[in-house]
Protein backbone atom coordinates (compact mmCIF):
# COMPACT_ATOMS: atom_id res chain seq x y z
CA UNK A 1 0.00 0.00 0.00
CA UNK A 2 1.39 3.74 -0.88
CA UNK A 3 2.08 5.39 1.97
CA UNK A 4 3.94 9.29 1.17
CA UNK A 5 3.83 9.94 4.86
CA UNK A 6 7.48 10.96 6.06
CA UNK A 7 8.17 10.84 2.23
CA UNK A 8 9.57 13.96 0.06
CA UNK A 9 8.07 14.82 -3.21
CA UNK A 10 8.61 16.86 -6.18
CA UNK A 11 6.76 17.60 -9.00
CA UNK A 12 7.88 19.35 -12.18
CA UNK A 13 5.45 21.81 -13.91
CA UNK A 14 3.76 21.86 -10.60
CA UNK A 15 1.46 24.71 -11.17
CA UNK A 16 -0.44 23.05 -13.98
CA UNK A 17 -3.86 21.44 -14.02
CA UNK A 18 -2.61 17.89 -13.24
CA UNK A 19 -0.04 19.40 -10.55
CA UNK A 20 -2.14 21.00 -8.84
CA UNK A 21 -4.41 17.69 -8.02
CA UNK A 22 -1.63 15.68 -7.18
CA UNK A 23 -0.68 18.38 -4.42
CA UNK A 24 -4.71 18.65 -3.56
CA UNK A 25 -4.43 14.80 -3.04
CA UNK A 26 -1.37 14.57 -1.62
CA UNK A 27 -2.09 16.49 1.64
CA UNK A 28 -5.53 15.40 1.54
CA UNK A 29 -4.77 11.27 2.09
CA UNK A 30 -0.88 11.96 3.18
CA UNK A 31 -1.30 14.62 5.81
CA UNK A 32 2.26 13.73 7.01
CA UNK A 33 4.33 14.20 3.98
CA UNK A 34 7.34 15.18 4.85
CA UNK A 35 7.97 17.61 1.57
CA UNK A 36 6.41 18.15 -1.38
CA UNK A 37 8.70 20.65 -3.89
CA UNK A 38 6.77 22.46 -6.61
CA UNK A 39 9.56 23.19 -9.59
CA UNK A 40 8.37 25.06 -12.08
CA UNK A 41 9.54 28.07 -14.27
CA UNK A 42 6.17 30.50 -13.63
CA UNK A 43 6.13 32.62 -10.96
CA UNK A 44 2.72 33.83 -11.27
CA UNK A 45 1.14 30.43 -11.20
CA UNK A 46 3.70 29.80 -7.84
CA UNK A 47 2.59 33.17 -6.44
CA UNK A 48 -1.15 32.11 -6.91
CA UNK A 49 -0.81 28.39 -5.64
CA UNK A 50 0.91 29.92 -2.59
CA UNK A 51 -2.07 32.04 -1.74
CA UNK A 52 -3.56 28.04 -1.51
CA UNK A 53 -0.89 26.99 0.27
CA UNK A 54 0.04 29.15 2.76
CA UNK A 55 3.24 28.46 4.77
CA UNK A 56 1.58 28.69 8.16
CA UNK A 57 -0.55 26.16 7.22
CA UNK A 58 1.43 24.27 5.13
CA UNK A 59 5.02 23.81 6.36
CA UNK A 60 5.55 21.17 4.10
CA UNK A 61 5.43 22.65 0.60
CA UNK A 62 8.30 24.28 -1.30
CA UNK A 63 8.51 26.22 -4.52
CA UNK A 64 10.95 26.41 -6.46
CA UNK A 65 11.03 28.41 -9.59
CA UNK A 66 13.05 26.69 -12.31
CA UNK A 67 13.32 25.30 -15.98
CA UNK A 68 13.64 21.36 -16.53
CA UNK A 69 16.20 22.82 -19.15
CA UNK A 70 18.23 23.88 -16.22
CA UNK A 71 20.02 20.38 -15.35
CA UNK A 72 22.18 22.49 -12.29
CA UNK A 73 19.09 23.58 -10.87
CA UNK A 74 17.46 20.74 -11.00
CA UNK A 75 19.76 18.56 -9.00
CA UNK A 76 20.13 21.29 -6.74
CA UNK A 77 15.97 20.97 -5.90
CA UNK A 78 16.27 17.32 -6.12
CA UNK A 79 18.53 17.16 -2.94
CA UNK A 80 16.42 15.30 0.11
CA UNK A 81 13.75 13.76 -2.25
CA UNK A 82 12.53 10.35 -2.87
CA UNK A 83 9.98 10.41 -5.56
CA UNK A 84 9.90 12.36 -8.68
CA UNK A 85 6.64 13.40 -10.47
CA UNK A 86 7.70 14.55 -14.40
CA UNK A 87 4.67 16.80 -15.43
CA UNK A 88 6.89 19.56 -16.83
CA UNK A 89 5.90 19.98 -20.88
CA UNK A 90 5.39 22.42 -23.80
CA UNK A 91 2.11 20.55 -25.05
CA UNK A 92 0.64 23.07 -27.78
CA UNK A 93 1.01 21.40 -31.09
CA UNK A 94 0.75 24.01 -33.27
CA UNK A 95 3.45 26.16 -30.60
CA UNK A 96 6.12 23.15 -31.23
CA UNK A 97 5.97 23.10 -34.99
CA UNK A 98 6.33 26.89 -35.21
CA UNK A 99 9.11 26.24 -32.45
CA UNK A 100 10.67 23.21 -32.84
CA UNK A 101 13.37 23.49 -30.77
CA UNK A 102 11.97 24.94 -28.00
CA UNK A 103 9.83 22.03 -27.49
CA UNK A 104 12.35 19.48 -27.93
CA UNK A 105 15.23 21.52 -25.42
CA UNK A 106 12.14 21.14 -22.77
CA UNK A 107 10.56 17.42 -23.74
CA UNK A 108 13.85 15.44 -24.34
CA UNK A 109 16.45 17.50 -22.99
CA UNK A 110 14.37 18.40 -20.32
CA UNK A 111 13.59 14.46 -19.72
CA UNK A 112 17.56 13.58 -19.72
CA UNK A 113 17.78 16.66 -16.95
CA UNK A 114 14.94 14.84 -14.71
CA UNK A 115 16.90 11.58 -15.44
CA UNK A 116 20.57 12.59 -14.48
CA UNK A 117 19.44 14.92 -11.49
CA UNK A 118 17.07 11.59 -9.74
CA UNK A 119 20.71 9.57 -10.52
CA UNK A 120 22.86 12.20 -8.88
CA UNK A 121 20.52 12.33 -5.72
CA UNK A 122 19.89 9.08 -4.91
CA UNK A 123 16.12 9.30 -5.80
CA UNK A 124 13.58 5.90 -5.13
CA UNK A 125 11.05 6.18 -7.95
CA UNK A 126 10.37 8.49 -11.37
CA UNK A 127 7.03 8.70 -12.74
CA UNK A 128 7.01 10.41 -15.96
CA UNK A 129 3.56 12.01 -17.57
CA UNK A 130 2.88 10.92 -21.35
CA UNK A 131 0.48 11.51 -24.10
CA UNK A 132 -1.48 9.44 -26.58
CA UNK A 133 0.09 11.64 -28.91
CA UNK A 134 3.58 9.61 -28.49
CA UNK A 135 1.90 6.64 -30.36
CA UNK A 136 2.68 6.59 -33.91
CA UNK A 137 3.25 10.19 -33.66
CA UNK A 138 2.49 12.80 -36.84
CA UNK A 139 3.37 16.08 -35.30
CA UNK A 140 6.48 17.05 -33.00
CA UNK A 141 4.75 17.32 -29.73
CA UNK A 142 3.67 14.01 -30.44
CA UNK A 143 7.79 13.47 -31.62
CA UNK A 144 9.44 14.67 -28.14
CA UNK A 145 7.14 12.89 -26.02
CA UNK A 146 7.98 9.26 -27.51
CA UNK A 147 11.77 10.40 -27.40
CA UNK A 148 11.32 11.35 -23.77
CA UNK A 149 9.13 7.63 -22.67
CA UNK A 150 12.58 6.03 -24.52
CA UNK A 151 14.41 7.89 -22.25
CA UNK A 152 12.96 6.96 -19.07
CA UNK A 153 12.30 3.27 -20.05
CA UNK A 154 15.83 3.22 -20.87
CA UNK A 155 17.19 4.92 -17.84
CA UNK A 156 16.10 1.85 -15.95
CA UNK A 157 19.27 0.60 -17.66
CA UNK A 158 21.69 2.51 -16.27
CA UNK A 159 20.98 2.46 -12.55
CA UNK A 160 23.97 0.40 -11.48
CA UNK A 161 23.38 -0.49 -7.81
CA UNK A 162 21.09 2.49 -7.02
CA UNK A 163 17.33 1.39 -5.72
CA UNK A 164 15.57 3.39 -8.53
CA UNK A 165 13.03 2.79 -10.73
CA UNK A 166 11.40 4.86 -13.77
CA UNK A 167 7.73 4.40 -15.32
CA UNK A 168 5.79 5.86 -17.75
CA UNK A 169 2.08 6.61 -17.54
CA UNK A 170 0.45 7.67 -20.70
CA UNK A 171 -3.17 8.96 -21.20
CA UNK A 172 -5.16 11.33 -23.42
CA UNK A 173 -7.76 13.99 -23.46
CA UNK A 174 -8.47 15.35 -19.80
CA UNK A 175 -11.71 16.05 -19.59
CA UNK A 176 -11.73 19.95 -18.60
CA UNK A 177 -7.95 21.02 -19.24
CA UNK A 178 -6.58 24.10 -20.60
CA UNK A 179 -6.88 24.21 -24.53
CA UNK A 180 -9.26 21.01 -24.45
CA UNK A 181 -12.83 20.85 -26.21
CA UNK A 182 -15.30 20.70 -23.81
CA UNK A 183 -14.20 24.07 -22.32
CA UNK A 184 -13.83 25.67 -25.79
CA UNK A 185 -17.39 24.03 -26.34
CA UNK A 186 -19.02 25.78 -23.29
CA UNK A 187 -17.50 29.26 -24.12
CA UNK A 188 -18.30 28.83 -27.80
CA UNK A 189 -21.83 27.61 -26.83
CA UNK A 190 -22.44 31.14 -26.03
CA UNK A 191 -22.02 31.90 -29.63
CA UNK A 192 -24.70 29.86 -30.83
CA UNK A 193 -22.31 28.28 -32.92
CA UNK A 194 -19.91 24.99 -32.35
CA UNK A 195 -16.90 24.84 -34.92
CA UNK A 196 -16.31 21.01 -35.80
CA UNK A 197 -13.06 19.94 -37.33
CA UNK A 198 -14.53 16.61 -38.63
CA UNK A 199 -17.78 14.63 -37.66
CA UNK A 200 -15.74 11.45 -37.51
CA UNK A 201 -13.44 12.40 -34.65
CA UNK A 202 -13.12 10.49 -31.20
CA UNK A 203 -11.40 11.17 -28.13
CA UNK A 204 -10.51 9.14 -24.91
CA UNK A 205 -12.09 10.71 -21.96
CA UNK A 206 -9.99 10.75 -18.38
CA UNK A 207 -10.52 12.89 -15.55
CA UNK A 208 -7.70 14.43 -13.31
CA UNK A 209 -8.65 12.57 -10.61
CA UNK A 210 -7.96 8.97 -12.54
CA UNK A 211 -4.68 10.36 -13.93
CA UNK A 212 -3.61 10.92 -10.22
CA UNK A 213 -5.00 7.85 -9.50
CA UNK A 214 -2.84 6.54 -12.25
CA UNK A 215 0.82 7.93 -11.27
CA UNK A 216 0.11 6.90 -7.56
CA UNK A 217 -0.45 3.51 -8.89
CA UNK A 218 2.99 3.73 -10.63
CA UNK A 219 4.56 5.24 -7.68
CA UNK A 220 3.38 2.12 -6.08
CA UNK A 221 3.77 -0.87 -8.46
CA UNK A 222 6.23 -0.39 -10.78
CA UNK A 223 8.98 -2.67 -10.97
CA UNK A 224 10.97 -0.40 -14.12
CA UNK A 225 9.96 0.35 -17.36
CA UNK A 226 6.45 -0.11 -17.88
CA UNK A 227 4.61 2.25 -19.51
CA UNK A 228 0.71 2.65 -18.35
CA UNK A 229 -2.22 3.26 -20.28
CA UNK A 230 -5.73 3.24 -18.90
CA UNK A 231 -8.60 1.75 -19.53
CA UNK A 232 -11.11 4.53 -20.03
CA UNK A 233 -14.24 5.68 -22.41
CA UNK A 234 -14.32 7.24 -25.38
CA UNK A 235 -17.02 9.69 -27.04
CA UNK A 236 -17.47 11.16 -30.37
CA UNK A 237 -17.26 15.07 -31.10
CA UNK A 238 -20.55 15.40 -32.26
CA UNK A 239 -22.06 14.08 -29.32
CA UNK A 240 -20.26 16.12 -27.34
CA UNK A 241 -21.64 19.38 -29.58
CA UNK A 242 -24.83 17.82 -29.05
CA UNK A 243 -24.42 17.49 -25.01
CA UNK A 244 -23.21 21.19 -24.39
CA UNK A 245 -24.84 22.56 -27.70
CA UNK A 246 -28.18 21.31 -29.13
CA UNK A 247 -29.87 24.04 -30.71
CA UNK A 248 -26.34 25.34 -31.83
CA UNK A 249 -24.57 25.83 -35.52
CA UNK A 250 -21.65 23.13 -36.18
CA UNK A 251 -20.13 23.64 -39.24
CA UNK A 252 -17.37 21.81 -40.09
CA UNK A 253 -13.99 23.53 -40.35
CA UNK A 254 -11.88 21.14 -41.23
CA UNK A 255 -8.96 18.96 -39.47
CA UNK A 256 -6.12 21.37 -38.31
CA UNK A 257 -2.40 20.30 -39.06
CA UNK A 258 -0.66 17.61 -36.80
CA UNK A 259 -4.02 16.18 -35.35
CA UNK A 260 -5.40 12.76 -35.88
CA UNK A 261 -9.36 11.42 -36.47
CA UNK A 262 -9.07 9.42 -33.23
CA UNK A 263 -6.49 9.63 -30.21
CA UNK A 264 -3.97 6.01 -30.28
CA UNK A 265 -2.43 4.93 -26.82
CA UNK A 266 -1.40 1.24 -28.18
CA UNK A 267 0.07 1.12 -31.21
CA UNK A 268 -0.76 -2.94 -33.02
CA UNK A 269 3.54 -2.90 -32.90
CA UNK A 270 3.34 -1.67 -29.53
CA UNK A 271 0.94 -5.11 -28.91
CA UNK A 272 3.98 -7.44 -29.23
CA UNK A 273 5.08 -6.04 -26.05
CA UNK A 274 1.44 -5.07 -24.02
CA UNK A 275 0.36 -6.69 -21.05
CA UNK A 276 -3.38 -6.13 -19.38
CA UNK A 277 -4.07 -6.26 -16.03
CA UNK A 278 -7.46 -5.60 -14.83
CA UNK A 279 -7.38 -1.80 -14.42
CA UNK A 280 -4.65 -0.79 -16.95
CA UNK A 281 -3.16 -2.40 -20.00
CA UNK A 282 0.84 -1.90 -19.79
CA UNK A 283 3.69 -1.78 -22.84
CA UNK A 284 6.56 -3.59 -21.33
CA UNK A 285 9.74 -2.41 -21.57
CA UNK A 286 11.71 -4.41 -24.53
CA UNK A 287 14.54 -5.97 -22.47
CA UNK A 288 13.28 -5.83 -18.68
CA UNK A 289 15.21 -5.44 -15.87
CA UNK A 290 13.01 -8.30 -14.05
CA UNK A 291 11.94 -11.86 -14.77
CA UNK A 292 8.33 -11.29 -17.29
CA UNK A 293 7.07 -14.25 -15.89
CA UNK A 294 7.42 -13.09 -12.35
CA UNK A 295 5.75 -9.94 -13.14
CA UNK A 296 2.47 -11.50 -14.82
CA UNK A 297 1.63 -14.24 -12.50
CA UNK A 298 2.86 -10.67 -9.18
CA UNK A 299 0.31 -8.56 -11.23
CA UNK A 300 -2.49 -11.57 -12.44
CA UNK A 301 -1.89 -10.13 -16.27
CA UNK A 302 -1.88 -11.57 -19.81
CA UNK A 303 -0.49 -10.62 -22.94
CA UNK A 304 -3.01 -9.03 -25.58
CA UNK A 305 -3.91 -10.90 -28.16
CA UNK A 306 -1.77 -10.31 -31.86
CA UNK A 307 -2.74 -7.60 -33.70
CA UNK A 308 -4.66 -5.99 -30.58
CA UNK A 309 -4.06 -1.92 -30.85
CA UNK A 310 -6.02 0.27 -28.38
CA UNK A 311 -7.58 3.19 -30.03
CA UNK A 312 -10.51 5.60 -29.16
CA UNK A 313 -12.51 4.69 -32.05
CA UNK A 314 -12.57 1.16 -32.02
CA UNK A 315 -12.96 1.20 -28.16
CA UNK A 316 -15.37 -0.61 -26.80
CA UNK A 317 -16.98 1.60 -24.22
CA UNK A 318 -18.35 5.22 -25.48
CA UNK A 319 -20.08 7.93 -23.22
CA UNK A 320 -23.89 8.59 -24.84
CA UNK A 321 -24.88 12.21 -24.70
CA UNK A 322 -26.33 12.31 -21.31
CA UNK A 323 -23.08 10.76 -19.53
CA UNK A 324 -21.40 13.83 -21.61
CA UNK A 325 -22.92 16.06 -19.87
CA UNK A 326 -22.77 14.84 -16.29
CA UNK A 327 -19.34 14.80 -16.17
CA UNK A 328 -19.20 18.40 -17.72
CA UNK A 329 -21.16 19.14 -14.56
CA UNK A 330 -18.69 16.83 -12.53
CA UNK A 331 -15.98 17.77 -13.75
CA UNK A 332 -16.14 21.02 -15.23
CA UNK A 333 -18.77 23.41 -14.31
CA UNK A 334 -22.07 21.78 -11.85
CA UNK A 335 -24.46 24.60 -12.66
CA UNK A 336 -23.99 23.58 -16.55
CA UNK A 337 -27.02 23.49 -19.01
CA UNK A 338 -27.55 22.94 -22.48
CA UNK A 339 -27.53 25.70 -24.98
Amino acid sequence: MLDLNGKAILITGGTGSFGKKLVETIFNRFPDVRRVVIYSRDELKQFEMQQTYPQNKYPNIRFFIGDVRDGERLKRACEGIDYIIHAAALKQVPAAEYNPMECIKTNVFGAENVINAALSNNIQKVVALSTDKAAAPINLYGATKLCSDKLFVAANNMRGSRQITFSVVRYGNVIGSRGSVMPFFLEKAKTGVLPITDERMTRFNISLEDGVEMVLYALENAWGGEIYVPKIPSYRIMDVAKAIGPNCEFPNVGIRPGEKLHEEMITETDSLSTIETKKYYVIMPFSPIWNINEYLKHFGASFVTEGFKYNSGTNDEWLTIEQIREEIKTHIDADFQPK
